[in-house]
């Protein structure tokens, strides 16, 4: 016969071995949701993270395409260059050797770059940066015009800032920076490359304030 004494032991000390087991798959059956939340939250971010991307991409995409349109002659006559969103003239084009004085040919170029840059900033509510650029040779000293190379491409950046403005560009769509032999394109260890260094840009970017602008 089975003594129902011993049966019962039998039971009770088998009851909570499966009370644990329970235990045990309800904390990995939570850990496992928690994993796969984070895993999903995780890919969430990343998918929005490649979107912005992406749109970002697109914009910057249409942004330049914009541009080349808007100086599709001067870009076709070789003596303008667009690259990265920046437009970018040949000093020699412009300006003699250690001079800010701005050639009669320089200055009809940019004459021709003020409508189409003056329609593409207005639609956008943007502004010009026109930067200047030098190579590292210093200044010679026969030349007691300017202190060094930073003063010159300075001078040479307000010179077509001022030509810009007079041609019909609103001077609070424009301003001037100055970087001196800092940020070459080119290795200045010839003259091809000094050539190339000796450079002014100009390049659209956002507004920093919030009051309108006149297109």
């Amino acid at each position: 016969m089975i003594d129902l004494n011993e049966a019962g032991d039998g039971m009770e000390q088998t009851a909570p071995v499966w009370a644990v087991f329970g235990d045990l798959m309800s904390g990995l059956l939570g850990a496992f949701v928690l994993i796969l939340v984070g895993v999903l939250v995780v890919q969430m971010d990343l998918v929005a993270s490649l979107e912005s991307e992406m749109a970002k991409r697109r914009q910057e995409e249409q942004r330049r395409m914009a541009l080349e349109k808007a100086l599709a002659i001067p870009l076709a006559s070789g003596r303008v260059t667009l690259a990265n969103g920046r437009i970018g003239i040949s000093g020699s084009v412009l300006f003699a050797v250690n001079s800010d004085q701005l050639r009669p040919d320089g200055r009809q170029l940019l004459k021709s770059l003020v409508p189409p840059l003056q329609v593409y900033l207005g639609e956008r509510d943007e502004m010009l940066m026109v930067s200047g650029f030098t190579d590292n040779k210093p200044i010679s000293e026969g030349n007691r015009r300017f202190e060094d190379n930073l003063e010159l491409s300075a001078q040479r950046a307000l010179t077509v800032t001022r030509a810009l403005i007079e041609e019909g560009m609103p001077s609070a769509r424009v301003f001037a920076a100055a970087f001196g032999a800092e940020q070459p394109v080119a290795a200045n260890t010839d003259e091809p490359g000094r050539t190339k260094n000796r450079r002014v840009e100009m390049a659209p970017v956002a507004r920093s304030t919030p009051a309108k602008l006149a297109p």
